[in-house]
């Protein structure tokens, strides 16, 4: 009787497995080979994090594109990619990013690592800090899974209240890059960075943009994306999702520019 009752329990279990999906779904994936697997770090505050209301009509994933997940494992990329505040985690550049990136070479998979936190300043993005070794560490720890082909970075606007804070946003940002690659070991590692949305009224906006620009001029394998035209939400703060998954595409335009640049050399 025992063993006829623990054979129920568990069919019984089984059963509810089986017909609750929420319970047996497991949307890991299998990954390409390693030079198939082109992996991004998606890196900055809340704009890189994305705000962006997210849509069931507009959140289907692309195929050959995966997001790393809050387990460190690799699932389809739906929104919200970031997990960094869930409750107003939404649409943000990665969306438009990833799949342009993938149509770019339909023999990749394209591997995003959503590692932007929303709120941060600069300071917390150096070497040493602890969103800064959170990226490296997640990285390097995919490097053997895939090749960690670039970086966008959306971040800025915690700096410009401050003079002290934006006035060295050039210096300090261009340090960053420079240990990045290093850590990384990809020491042409392409980085690409966002303007300031046109709408941000604070007083070091331009200043911050200009330093991205100056960097990209002056630090190898760098590029700026435009936010031109491109629109917020209420909060005058984040950019809408529509204005966000733009801003993806421009991002993987001027990745695209960088690395087809470096084949060149």
């Amino acid at each position: 009787m025992k063993i006829k009752s623990v054979l129920s329990v568990i069919l019984f279990l089984g059963m509810f497995v089986f017909l609750n999906p929420l319970q047996a779904e497991d949307k890991t994936v299998k990954l390409p080979a390693k030079e198939k697997f082109h992996i991004y770090l998606l890196i900055g505050q809340s704009n890189m994090a994305g705000r962006g209301k997210v849509t069931a009509a507009e959140n289907k994933p692309h195929p050959r594109v995966l997001k790393l997940d809050e387990q460190g494992k690799w699932v389809p990329a739906t929104d919200p990619l970031h997990f960094d505040k869930p409750k107003i985690a939404g649409v943000g550049p990665g969306s438009g990013f990833g799949p342009m990136m993938a149509d770019a070479d339909p023999d990749v998979t394209i591997g995003l690592i959503p590692a932007a936190f929303g709120g941060t300043p600069l300071s917390r993005w150096v070497k040493g800090k602890d969103l800064y070794e959170r990226a490296v560490e997640w990285a390097k720890k995919n490097q053997d899974r895939g090749v960690v082909k670039g970086a966008i970075w959306h971040q800025g606007e915690a700096e410009c209240k401050n003079p002290d804070l934006y006035n060295t946003y050039q210096k300090r940002l261009s340090g960053m890059i420079v240990d990045l690659r290093a850590d990384l070991n990809e020491p042409d590692l392409p980085f690409v960075m966002g303007e300031l949305g046109e709408f941000l009224e604070r007083p070091g906006v331009s200043t911050v943009n200009d330093a991205m620009h100056k960097i990209s001029k002056s630090v190898p394998a760098t590029a700026v994306a435009s936010s031109k035209g491109l629109a917020a939400k209420s909060d005058q703060v984040h950019f809408n999702a529509k204005s966000e998954r733009e801003f993806g595409k421009r991002y993987a335009q001027q990745m695209l520019k960088l690395q087809k640049a470096a084949k060149t050399k």
